[in-house]
């Protein structure tokens, strides 16, 4: 039996993107996105839900990500759901389920091909750091 693991939203970011890197150097670039669900509920009154979603974003793509996206930007993205299963710092099991981006396409325009400010922290001085291990692929 054939079966699709695929996730498409587009949404825009709830925070600057944060760019971290893996021991063996991989970039790894999570996203924030909100997506809205607009409607009239029996009355007529207009109803709004916002869901969030954690996206994450390996490689190249990832440090374009954090080059050029910052909060309030449009995305589309592409990918697949993933349940992550880890453990707190007094060892109770946790879970994250997220998208693993395979496409992030930029929407609403462009920084002008310039690059968005550098933020204290970046790049090689990030306090969490992810295994190859934690790279999907």
């Amino acid at each position: 039996m054939a079966s699709i693991n695929k996730a498409i939203i587009i949404g825009n970011l709830g925070d600057d993107p944060e760019l971290r890197y893996t021991e063996g150097n991989s970039a790894v670039c999570t996203l924030s996105v909100a997506t809205h669900e607009r409607w009239k509920d029996k009355s007529g009154e207009p109803q709004e839900r916002t869901e969030w979603h954690r996206v994450v974003v390996f490689g190249r793509q990832a440090e374009n990500c954090n080059q050029y996206l910052s909060k309030g930007r449009s995305v589309y993205i592409e990918g697949r759901i993933q349940t992550r299963k880890w453990e707190d710092k007094d060892g109770n099991p946790r879970y994250t389920t997220e998208i693993v981006a395979q496409s992030v396409q930029f929407l609403q325009g462009d920084s002008g091909g310039q690059r968005k400010p550098q933020r204290n922290g970046q790049r090689n001085n990030n306090s969490r750091q992810y295994d190859d291990t934690d790279i999907p692929f």
